[in-house]
């Protein structure tokens, strides 16, 4: 019984420390837009990646990376409409 709640407390605090980890009320839409800003962030950091976007897209790296920036605001549009129960 102890492992589980130590594996439960565990949990909760990766889930509280990276927003990413999600949790059981995690919507699909967050999930995705968490995925994406993770993607997009990976992108940013790796000089190499960047380079290879900038190349492919013909542009520059600052371009790009203002692009990726843009794009991390609504990576997946407006968020869906509630359904309040």
């Amino acid at each position: 019984m102890g492992d589980r709640y130590n594996i439960h407390s565990q949990l909760e605090h990766l889930q509280s420390k990276y927003a990413g980890t999600g949790h059981g009320d995690t919507s699909k839409f967050e999930w995705m837009v968490n995925q994406h800003r993770d993607s997009h962030s990976s992108y940013i950091g790796h000089e190499n990646l960047l380079s290879f976007f900038a190349i492919a897209e013909n542009e520059c790296k600052a371009r790009v990376k203002f692009n990726l920036l843009q794009k991390m605001l609504q990576p997946c549009g407006p968020p869906p409409e509630r359904q309040d129960e």
